[in-house]
């Protein structure tokens, strides 16, 4: 099998954070398995560019279709096998224009050839337009717990949210409702810490440690919090540009990802905030 550079990166984002996160030695252990002879030392390169280099040299060989079946080992989601059949839903929005996709039959994950394109992107869009016509009026800030000095500003945020949604300033929205949700879940981690620290998805250092909370991402603390029922799996699923929001800070970063939001995007990023705090709050 060989893929598309798009298709490339979305699975460099599958291994190194999104299906679990894995440190620099996490992944090194990872492409080994694959026949590589790599180890962790100094001079290591970016985990981003190791993945990489790693998927390119792979492309087109047996090595990339183990690679993937390494990836979606059902055996790796055990109490998980509903995200596994996300995320392997989500690869094939990718791999189908590449004429792949990924099918799960119990424990196995095998490969199948497709063409069909327009029902993939048709099945995508109606989840999404279900999600976004979803009424959510329980928007209880203060139902979270959080400390009430810290309660004001997500108000005078969620009102800002909604004059960028007004003015159609979506890149704004993103990065109100992204930074506002990781706001509201680092608040959370801190009054809750064990519960965050023992999950399975909790973020470790390359010694094996769990990260300190400032050190954590949002997608981090979206799959934890889902991890331990705090939010649903829609605020998971839909929440793939809010999680990625840092990223489109930078001018540079956000020309290479050729990351251009419409509105579309920025009601769904609010959608997904709405949804959290709606969740949180119960």
């Amino acid at each position: 099998m060989r893929i598309s550079k798009k298709t490339a990166e979305r699975l460099r984002n599958l291994i190194n954070e999104e299906t679990e996160y894995r440190s620099g030695p996490q992944l090194v252990d990872f492409f080994n398995q694959l026949g590589s002879r790599d180890y962790y030392g100094q001079g290591f390169p970016s985990r981003w560019k190791y993945t990489d280099e790693k998927i390119s040299q792979i492309n087109g060989t047996p090595e990339l279709d183990k690679c993937i079946k390494i990836l979606f080992a059902p055996i790796n989601f055990v109490g998980r096998i509903a995200d596994l059949d996300i995320y392997i839903n989500d690869f094939n929005q990718y791999l189908a224009f590449d004429n792949w996709k990924v099918e799960r039959k119990g424990k196995e994950i095998t490969f199948a050839k497709t063409d069909k394109i327009d029902s993939l992107e048709k099945n995508v869009i109606q989840n999404e337009d279900e999600f976004l016509n979803r009424e959510i009026s329980n928007i209880n800030i203060e139902g979270i717990g959080l400390d009430h000095i810290i309660i004001p500003t997500l108000k005078e945020r969620i009102e800002e949210i909604k004059l960028c949604l007004s003015a159609k300033a979506s890149l704004s929205v993103i990065f109100l409702a992204g930074s506002t949700l990781e706001g509201i879940l680092l608040g959370i981690a801190l009054k809750r810490p064990k519960e965050f620290n023992l999950a399975r998805s909790a973020p470790k250092d390359k010694d094996g440690k769990v990260r300190n909370f400032p050190d954590w991402t949002l997608s981090n603390f979206i799959d934890v919090s889902y991890e331990i029922s705090l939010i649903k799996e829609d605020v998971k699923k839909f929440s793939h540009s809010l999680k990625d929001f840092r990223n489109y800070i930078h001018p540079y970063e956000q020309m290479s990802s050729k990351f251009s939001p419409d509105e579309h995007t920025a009601k769904i990023c609010f959608q997904v905030l709405k949804a959290a705090i709606s969740q949180l709050s119960k």
